[in-house]
């Protein structure tokens, strides 16, 4: 809600020294979240004044169509002479009445205004359109033009309102009150203490019989409508400068009078209004449900198939507007600048069910100001008076006449009233307040309170978030300051630190980040638009999912079961704004349901759940493993005078890998698969020993070329992602420290001839188990292929390091368990010593 501080000083008397920040101050004091203080034509200077046009001159020979103007600017100029500007826009004619910025002037945006040549003619100055002045769009993309009865010379700066701050309010859904002058006045009313002239406080008369007849079918959906007539109107009337610029700072557009003024008086006192073309409608308005399948044009032209469950008004014809959501294109109001306009119109003030009116609006995709207000939830007193400020302001600025007939079709309902103990807020804020104050600040919110011990609170009715006495409570505690609540840390219980788990998450996190790797934490959220991304099977375990009952975005209405699409998500935007060089990573739970999900049930709120009842829950949730993921694209090393760099591959994302499992205590074993949605020549099956049992817990490697398109990512996009679930079940115990020998160490090479076909991990594996005790360590340092070796072989050179623990081996024994390490890899592997 954007409410313009000169607006708001109608209802509440403030200093004239208070500027906007504080004016949010006090508001921000009171619970209002207030974002933004805006300066409107901050760094404005004039002169900037009203003109008349006198003379037009069209300048030929140019590639656009330039005007030499003299312009009327009263005694502003100094000299009474017309004022010679160029202008290039072509809405205003000679007699029309402008905005002149003169020489001396500085516009928004410090754009210093002075004579200069151009186009052939001196321009003295420059006649303004809205975007010039910092005031928005009005709908004409032009010159202003102002209504002839304004003198030249006239301050156009005062005329216009230019300089003003405006508050852009966050109103939150408990708050709905707040998204009109109405109650954000009645907010600062109570923040400074000052008295609030209610805008809602009309004379209104009766309903009676002679009023436009309406018919509501649906009391539920419809628990209020009123519906005033003024007939004569000036459809060539226009909304006058107030309030336009009203309606401009508030963020609204100016449509036509009649349009205006509706949305002017819900900005003022929250309550939306329809006006019809009284012409355009054939016979009593009704409100009903709809039927399933019938149609109905909206006002944006859009063409609508309605549900049963959509409230609608009609008339003889049928539908002729989605109640609280927007109205219909059959019965616009019409615009004299179209030839013809609208003399006659209907006025709906209506009050609609907040359920409904949100359903219509998310079922059709259709948000508006009205639907936003309804589903806060509106005051349904205000109705009648919303009606007749807007027939006030039709025949004040319209010329019109309000008929006698007053229609006001009201359900029966009662006051909500909430017993409450006096002392209640202050059990809830362990404060003593007092009764007094209790009393004080609830009348303040516009409640009546009876009673001494136990009060009787009757509800406000433009409250509808005041249900319950701890509301009450709120009510009390956020007007007296939250900062004046006393604050008292918990004493955590002693003996009680991480669990290994947790451990374990936070050593995998910190090894990511020191191997180079940025956290990225996503939505949990995914649709089946990614996972056909991603070139899953239709049987693959990633598409069955869990479903949203209100998700987010229609798009993306299941829980992940992947990790991948978020961090590809992340990595495609930073590529797509300038970060080529990318490695990501993020923890989080993924959630893959087995079938054996129970039917969850509504745990109760008036005790504490049994155990039993608990354990009914959890077994309505699905599998919830934690997993780990990377992506990387671009350069893996950078480029420098230390050398060349080099760009990120699938052996980095097997890598990341290994940095985990190292965090674990635990090897990883590497064997070639085909796995979605990883290239199948470049894809990595990873397993650790679980229990004795190789456990497949993750994939790595080089992804797919068609779901690097698909996805839009960076050429030889890399990921890996694993189950850390699993890792924690392949720990062995604590994690031991290395023992640090200080004995010197054998390092011996050997080069192994093998099938290409043969895994460099069962090579490896094979190496390792048959050197023993001895072996400290053992790397691939090199692979080979070439004529000399064979067709379908390849050579794999190992350094292989030995050290004892307690002495320094000799030449021999290195040997000897090198020798014995090679015969095991030719016995398993089939390897041949290179040059044997």
């Amino acid at each position: 809600m954007r409410v313009p501080l000169s607006w708001l000083r109608e209802y509440v008397d403030l200093p004239k020294t208070e500027t906007g920040r504080d004016v949010q101050a006090k508001l921000v004091s009171v619970g209002l979240e207030v974002e933004t203080v805006e300066q409107t034509g901050a760094g404005l200077k004039g002169p900037l004044v009203v003109g008349e046009v006198l003379t037009i001159e069209e300048l030929e020979g140019f590639k656009k169509p330039i005007r030499f103007c003299t312009v009327d600017v009263g005694t502003a100029n100094g000299t009474g002479e017309p004022q010679e500007i160029v202008c290039g826009a072509r809405n205003f004619a000679v007699g029309d009445k402008v905005v002149v910025v003169l020489p001396g002037a500085v516009l928004p945006g410090d754009f210093a205004i002075a004579a200069r040549k151009t186009y052939g003619k001196t321009s003295h100055g420059m006649i303004c359109s809205t975007d010039e002045l910092g005031m928005g769009d009005d709908g004409t993309h032009g010159i202003i033009v102002l209504p002839p009865e304004y003198e030249p010379g006239t301050d156009a700066i005062e005329l216009l309102e230019l300089v003003d701050e405006v508050l852009d309010i966050a109103v939150t859904p408990d708050r709905g009150y707040c998204l009109s002058m109405r109650g954000v006045a009645r907010e600062t009313a109570i923040a400074y203490g000052l008295p609030l002239r209610d805008p809602a406080l009309l004379d209104v008369p009766p309903p009676n019989a002679h009023g436009y007849p309406v018919k509501v079918s649906d009391p539920i959906g419809c628990g209020n409508f009123t519906a005033r007539t003024v007939t004569g109107l000036q459809p060539e009337a226009r909304s006058p400068i107030w309030m336009q610029r009203r309606l401009q700072k508030a963020g609204m557009r100016t449509v036509s009078l009649a349009v205006d003024i509706t949305n002017y008086v819900m900005l003022e006192l929250g309550q939306p209004l329809h006006a019809y073309d009284r012409t355009r409608v054939q016979g009593p308005i009704g409100v009903r449900r709809a039927q399933q399948g019938e149609k109905l044009t909206t006002l944006d032209g859009a063409k609508r198939v309605l549900d049963a469950q959509d409230l609608v008004i009609t008339d003889d014809r049928g539908p002729i507007g989605l109640a609280g959501v927007m109205g219909g294109a059959d019965t616009e109001i019409a615009d004299a600048a179209e030839g013809t306009g609208t003399t006659e119109v209907v006025i709906e003030a209506a009050h609609f069910d907040a359920i409904a009116v949100a359903r219509t609006a998310r079922r059709h995709k259709l948000s508006s100001e009205a639907s936003k207000r309804f589903e806060r939830g509106v005051d349904p007193q205000a109705a009648a008076a919303a009606a007749q400020r807007t027939v006030d302001l039709l025949v004040l600025l319209a010329g019109g006449t309000a008929e006698a007939g007053v229609t006001e079709i009201t359900a029966p309902s009662a006051p909500r009233t909430i017993a409450m103990p006096a002392n209640h807020p202050d059990r809830v804020a362990g404060v003593a307040y007092g009764r007094e104050t209790v009393v004080r600040r609830l009348q303040q919110v516009g409640c009546d309170v009876y009673g001494q011990d136990e009060l009787i609170v009757t509800v406000p009715s433009w409250r509808p978030d005041l249900a319950e006495p701890n509301d009450l409570a709120e009510e009390v505690i956020r007007l007296e300051g939250y900062e004046n609540l006393p604050s008292t840390l918990p004493t955590p219980p002693s003996g009680r630190g991480l669990t290994d788990r947790q451990r374990l998450h936070r050593r995998v996190g910190r090894a990511l980040a020191g191997s180079g790797y940025v956290e990225a934490l996503s939505y949990p959220f995914i649709g089946d638009a990614v996972l056909d991304q991603l070139g899953l099977e239709k049987d693959d375990a990633r598409r069955r999912t869990v479903t949203l009952v209100n998700p987010l975005s229609d798009e993306e209405p299941a829980l992940r079961t992947t990790l991948l699409p978020g961090l590809l998500g992340a990595l495609r935007r930073n590529d797509g704004r300038g970060s080529h060089d990318l490695a990501l990573f993020e923890t989080g739970l993924v959630f893959r349901p087995t079938g054996q999900e129970t039917e969850a049930v509504r745990l109760p709120v008036d005790r504490r759940p049994t155990d039993e009842e608990i354990a009914g829950l959890d077994a309505a949730l699905p599998r919830q493993p934690r997993r780990a993921a990377v992506v990387l694209a671009g350069a893996r090393e950078q480029a420098g005078w230390w050398g060349k760099g080099r760009p990120a591959n699938w052996a980095d994302s097997v890598e990341a890998a290994r940095v985990i499992a190292r965090e674990a205590g635990v090897e990883v074993t590497v064997r070639a698969d085909r796995h979605a949605p990883w290239h199948p020549g470049r894809c990595a099956a990873l397993y650790v020993t679980v229990d004795g049992v190789e456990t497949l817990f993750g994939h790595a490697g080089e992804l797919h070329p068609r779901v690097v398109k698909e996805l839009h990512l960076p050429e030889r996009t890399c990921a890996m992602e694993v189950e850390l679930d699993v890792l924690e079940q392949a720990v062995d115990g604590a994690l031991q420290a290395p023992r640090i020998s200080t004995f010197p160490v054998a390092t011996q090479d050997v080069a192994l001839v093998v099938d290409s076909g043969v895994p460099s991990d069962a090579v490896e594996n094979a190496l390792r188990e048959g050197a023993g005790d001895l072996l400290e360590s053992l790397r691939l340092f090199d692979v080979f292929t070439g004529e000399q070796l064979g067709e379908g072989k390849k050579s794999l050179a190992y350094a292989l390091r030995f050290r004892a623990p307690d002495r320094t081996l000799t030449v021999e024994e290195a040997s000897a368990a090198r020798d014995t390490a090679v015969a095991l890899a030719a016995e398993r592997t089939g390897a041949v010593l290179r040059g044997a």
